[in-house]
Formats: structure tokens, sequence, C-alpha cells
């Protein structure tokens, strides 16, 4: 029997990916391992040259790794599209975030913030700027480990106000999920999966992404928290 296919994939996409392999697997008799991480750092393994068939991150991060030459140019398949939610410990007041200025209100008033490394960081991160809080905050925001899920944190009680992807969340015992970003602010990213250059077995890679792209699958991604792509 030959081995599994191997993918990595960042740690927003772990559910939605492990239940589309099962299927996957028995609907065709197909194997495959996907390895979940912090997506800074996946991508860093997939630059440093690890041996993988296929690769698994948001869309801008699939785009930067063609662009070295790590992804077979035009295998990129569009996924998922994963909204960003608010959740705060269980039993705590719901915040009020309506609107642009309720959520910026609900940042100040918290006792700690944290958000991912991820891409819905990064945005978060550039919204502070803009809202011209972010020297304000920084002494209260709480920095995930790699692979640590903001949810987790807020579920222990370390930080009061987390944002992170919903598809992260909806499976963390512990929190409240306020509801996501009110639409003038909505952090939508867009995953995605593609073939790693120079893997053995790309006509199966290819495969497995068309049976996830399948508009039968939209019902599991809905089920994770997301949309399909």
């Amino acid at each position: 029997m030959a081995a599994p296919l191997r993918g990595i994939s960042s740690m927003a996409t772990r559910q939605l990916l492990a239940e589309l392999v099962a299927a996957w697997q028995a609907d065709t008799g197909g194997q495959a391992a996907i390895e979940s991480v912090g997506g800074v750092d996946a991508a860093k393994r997939v630059q440093a040259g690890e041996a993988f068939d296929l690769v698994f991150l948001a869309s801008d991060a699939i785009a930067k790794l063609e662009a070295a030459g790590c992804i077979v140019p035009g295998s990129r398949v569009d996924l998922v599209l994963s909204g960003t939610s608010v959740a705060v410990p269980a039993g705590a007041p719901l915040p009020d975030i309506s609107s642009e200025e309720a959520v910026r209100a609900a940042v100040l008033a918290a006792p700690s913030v944290s958000y991912s490394t991820g891409p819905s960081g990064v945005a978060l991160a550039q919204m502070f700027e803009r809202w011209g809080i972010a020297e304000q905050v920084k002494g209260k925001i709480v920095t995930p480990p790699p692979g640590t899920p903001v949810g987790s944190l807020v579920a222990q009680g370390q930080v009061a106000l987390g944002f992170q992807q919903l598809s992260e969340l909806i499976h963390v015992s512990g929190i409240t999920i306020v509801g996501t970003l009110p639409q003038a602010i909505a952090i939508d990213t867009i995953f995605s999966g593609a073939v790693r250059q120079g893997s053995e077995r790309a006509s199966e890679a290819h495969a497995l992404l068309a049976y996830m792209a399948a508009p039968h699958t939209a019902e599991a991604k809905r089920r994770q928290g997301m949309q399909p792509a």
C-alpha cells in the first residue's frame, strides 16, 4: 500500500480538513495525512524544503509560496471563506460588537485582548493602528504561542476578549462566541489548497483538491463555521 499523501495546514482549517479527508478516504480508498500547525510555521517549513504533497494556507500565503517556487504554478484551489469572530469567557458579560465604534470601545474596555498570528491577527493589528489605539492597547495584547488557539486562552481566563476565525472557536468549550465582526470591519480570509512543487504524487494531490472543492463538501464547510469559496 502506498504511503498517505502528506500535507500541512494552518490551524484554522484543521477540523474541516480532517472531515474532508475522512470522506475522501471512504469514497475513494485513498490515504492522506495532514499536519496542522501555526500558519507562519507551516509556511516556513514549506519554504525550508520539507517534503509535502499538499499545502493548505490562507490564499495570500499560498500566493507567496508559489512566487517563491514552492508551489506548482496554477495548482491553487480556493476552498473556504472564513470570517473572524469575537469570544469572551463563558459567563462573562457580552460586549456590544454591533458597529465599528462598538468594537473599538470593547477593545479599549477589555483588560486583555488576544488575536492570532495569522492573517486575521495581522488585519486586526492594522485596524488598531488605523483607529489610533495601537499604543494604548499594546500592553494588554496577549500573543498566543504558535499553534495555540486564541479560544483556549479565553477559556482559561487568560484573555478577556479574543478574536479568531469562527472555525477555530466553535469547538472550544468554556467560551461564549459573541458573534462575527460587523460588516464594516469584517475580516474574511480565503483558505486554499495547492500542490507542493516536487511532489511525486501530484496527480493524486490534484484529485484530492478537486474533491475538497466539489459542491458536495459545502455542508461540511458550513458545519465547521466557514463558507464554500
